[in-house]
């Protein structure tokens, strides 16, 4: 079980990353903080692109990373998202992955894998992947 401190860290390293996002079309920029068993943390942001499903996804960009460097056993994944308003991020609602990135992550993680939506350090909610996805696509 994750302390409230690692909470709270592993949300600012999801809105700190939420500031690198490309999102010159939507302007709905999106942070993810991914832990992985060992105690490393990956992070990603969405990236968009003009041939919109050319994109993706901060979560799916996070997973990638980890993936990358060798890592396959996950903990946690923070998501936070929202428009960008005058240059300021304004999170006003929490941002949930999409289906794609719920699908994404059942290649990896179990039903039990928690994901954080926070809008804030203070304000989030935690969820199990098997909520978010309770039916999944296997071979």
């Amino acid at each position: 079980m994750m302390t409230i401190n690692e909470i709270k860290g592993l949300i600012d390293r999801a809105l700190a990353a939420r500031k690198h996002a490309y999102a010159p079309y939507s302007k709905f920029m999106v942070g993810s903080a991914l832990l992985c068993a060992d105690g490393s943390i990956y992070t990603g942001v969405n990236v968009e692109n003009a041939s919109y499903p050319a994109g993706i996804c901060a979560e799916r960009t996070a997973f990638s990373h980890a993936v990358a460097e060798g890592h396959k056993d996950f903990t946690a994944l923070v998501v936070a998202g929202g428009p960008e308003v005058g240059g300021n991020a304004v999170l006003s609602r929490y941002c949930s992955p999409c289906g794609v990135c719920r699908q994404f992550m059942s290649e990896f993680c179990g039903r039990d894998f928690i994901v954080i939506l926070a809008k804030s350090r203070e304000e989030y909610k935690m969820l199990k992947l098997g909520e978010l996805l309770p039916h999944t696509f296997s071979l």
